[in-house]
């Protein structure tokens, strides 16, 4: 049986922490951001965790057990 192959969309998107967790980026942080405010631009460029509801279905994308 061939290998799996990594999502590549998700390769792009995700990063694997030393512990394990899964980082990601914020959404709405690429353009129109004339209506955000300065405090929801600089929040949103702080990167954040993956829900735990979504590490698996992730997970299986990355080809990590």
């Amino acid at each position: 049986m061939p290998k799996m192959k990594t999502k590549s969309s998700a390769k792009k998107r995700f990063k694997l922490t030393a512990s394990g967790k899964i980082k990601r980026k914020h959404a709405f942080k690429s353009h129109i951001l004339t209506k955000k405010s300065t405090k929801q631009k600089r929040n949103l460029t702080k990167s954040g965790l993956v829900h735990r509801n979504d590490v698996a279905n992730i997970k299986q994308q990355l080809c990590i057990r």
